[in-house]
């Protein structure tokens, strides 16, 4: 028989009453009555109550034990008195009548307590996240995130993909985020890279003949920290196929994200056949390639109405002018909202860095007329025309933003879910997953102005690859999608490019040429030479995933042992410095400059 424990302490119930048993744990809780103790004791498992008489002669031990200190008791499983049982819990109708007691670990004093769910700073909890982590809410998110993971590895061997493992030191990419680097030893002065993601690898097993490919793959990105996304490193579930269409792979990630989030979520999917929506709608109703559809406020674009004689709002017909847009959101029956909350949304606008957004209300006495700080620049036929735009009725609002096109994208994206929140629009209780395809192949570099390759450079264009126009690159749309769940980006994919010639012109374009692209992609243009099939895939993030699953808002509370916002590791002390000895043999030096 094990010597710590007879059941752990989830197992027991009224069934087992009379039964001498064994229990090991944490102490979770202690309640002192006098001549009675109550304690929790707590496993990975669950809680069981426990009882010392004040006569036992272990009992001034338990009483002066600190909490979180590892214990075994044993005693007999009684039933709970009648009102004091806890139906909460499993174990709610039992106790144990505690006969003896082994300490096997006592605590220290608890920087922080692992009782109850309170908010502790970051820099506490990393640096005790083995505390953290016993925490209910936060042992249940990495349990969580450990069947997802194992129900993703089941549901993608049924749907007749093998996994395969991608190697971690490898070349540096010039395309993408920083890479973190890795000296070599026995090659002096050179260096690996750890994968931002197995990108070329799994387009190497396609050539190899393989058919279908996935991974539970660990990535390394040396980035800043968001609230979605980890720094330092994040796993994905890497997925290649061989001679499939975007429809192929769609049908493959939707069947699996169906089967996944009702598995695991008890909220209502909205699709099941996800909307697919163009990169250039997506950016003109929502103002972001990551839109939450749960969202029902859509963007309009209403520039043209300010050439309009009849509209004498002079600031945004200046700024048309000369260039500008102006796009606005309709919100629906707020006639009776108060003036202080359409001056809050444009103060809070004001406040994002944007120059405001002006408001008014649609009402109809004699005629119909625009109520608010504007209203009264506009004609009934220019208003008529914005309510044919614009999809508005009377008794509806509407916010407006000039400006350059991505800045009055930017602000409306942001302010959209603003005001959807504050009006209470989104249904929390929903996943609403869609596909955003067609992106463009190559985009404008705000700061150099160069062209340079908006997603992923080994994406196949659209279309018949002997009319593309190389002449006006920015015209060409690639076979890339985004798949977004409630406003977050769970992956890119495309259809890629298998073609050397084709990727040396592409490459071209982005100011690449032929000799750089041997050197930097010489395994996959070499392998490609060779005979390569048609070829896609996607990569949906596992941490995203799980932190949806868990309605989490930070990718911290679904990761086991976390960095924080610099990028390092409290607990364990990372980065470190290293002796002059690991440098030497590395032929590496230290040249910091001091501020």
């Amino acid at each position: 028989m094990n010597k710590y424990r007879t059941h752990n302490c989830y197992e027991l119930n009224e069934k087992d009453t009379g039964k001498i048993v064994s229990l090991s744990g944490w102490l979770h809780r202690k309640r002192d009555h006098g001549n009675l103790l109550f304690i929790d004791l707590r496993d990975h498992f669950g809680l069981t109550q426990c009882v010392i008489e004040n006569k036992n002669k272990f009992f001034p031990i338990l009483e002066k034990l600190r909490s979180e200190s590892v214990i075994t008791v044993s005693g007999k499983v009684v039933k709970r008195g009648k009102g004091t049982e806890n139906l909460d819990l499993g174990t709610g109708k039992i106790e144990i009548e505690i006969q003896s007691v082994k300490i096997l670990s006592e605590s220290k004093d608890l920087p922080m307590p692992v009782f109850g769910e309170q908010d502790y700073p970051e820099d506490i909890r990393l640096k005790y996240r083995f505390l953290d982590l016993r925490r209910e809410a936060m042992h249940k998110n990495i349990i969580l995130r450990s069947k997802v993971i194992s129900f993703i590895r089941e549901e993608m061997l049924k749907l007749g993909f093998l996994e395969y493992q991608t190697p971690i030191l490898t070349s540096s990419s010039p395309e993408g985020a920083r890479d973190f680097l890795v000296p070599s030893r026995l090659n002096p002065g050179k260096f690996y890279a750890l994968p931002q993601a197995p990108q070329q690898f799994k387009q190497l097993i396609m050539v190899s003949g393989f058919d279908k490919y996935f991974q539970i793959a660990p990535c390394f990105r040396d980035e800043d920290a968001r609230a979605d996304r980890s720094p330092g490193e994040f796993y994905q579930l890497d997925i290649e196929m061989s001679f499939v269409e975007q429809d192929d792979v769609f049908k493959v990630i939707e069947a699996l994200m169906v089967r996944l989030f009702k598995k695991f979520s008890s909220k209502k999917m909205l699709y099941e056949k996800f909307p697919r929506i163009s990169y250039h709608e997506s950016m003109l109703k929502y103002g972001t390639d990551k839109p939450d559809l749960r969202n029902p406020l859509i963007i309009s674009d209403v520039t043209n109405i300010f050439n309009r004689e009849d509209v004498k709002f002079e600031i945004f017909k200046k700024l048309v002018n000369s260039g500008a847009k102006v796009r606005c959101i309709v919100t629906k029956n707020t006639k009776d909202k108060p003036r202080s909350f359409f001056d809050n949304i444009d103060k809070w606008a004001k406040e994002q860095g944007a120059s405001g957004l002006a408001y008014f209300t649609l009402e109809k006495d004699d005629k119909i007329c625009g109520k608010g700080p504007v209203g009264k620049f506009f004609s009934e036929e220019s208003l008529k025309e914005i309510m044919k735009i614009s999809k508005a009725e009377v008794g509806d609002s509407l916010f407006f933003a000039c400006g350059k096109q991505t800045e009055i994208e930017k602000i409306l994206s942001i302010s959209r879910d603003k005001i959807a929140k504050d009006l209470n629009l989104i249904n929390n209780e929903q996943f609403a997953f869609c596909w955003i395809v067609d992106y463009p192949m190559y985009e404008l570099d705000d700061q150099t102005k160069k062209i340079k390759f908006s997603h992923n450079p080994f994406s196949m264009p659209q279309g018949d690859i002997e009319k593309l126009d190389f002449k006006n690159p920015l015209s060409i749309k690639a076979q890339q999608y985004d798949i977004v769940c409630n406003g977050v980006e769970l992956s890119s994919g495309a259809i890629r490019n298998y073609l050397p010639e084709l990727m040396y012109k592409l490459f071209s374009v982005a100011g690449y040429g032929k000799k750089q692209v041997d050197e930097k992609f010489s395994g996959m243009i070499n392998a490609f030479s060779y005979g390569a099939p048609p070829h896609g895939g996607i990569a949906p993030g596992i941490d995203r995933i799980v932190m949806l699953l868990a309605d989490e808002k930070n990718i911290r509370e679904v990761t086991l042992f976390p960095m924080n916002q610099n990028a390092q590791d409290l607990m364990m002390k990372a980065p470190s410095e290293v002796d002059e000895k690991q440098l030497k043999e590395l032929g590496l030096k230290k040249n910091i400059k001091k501020n």
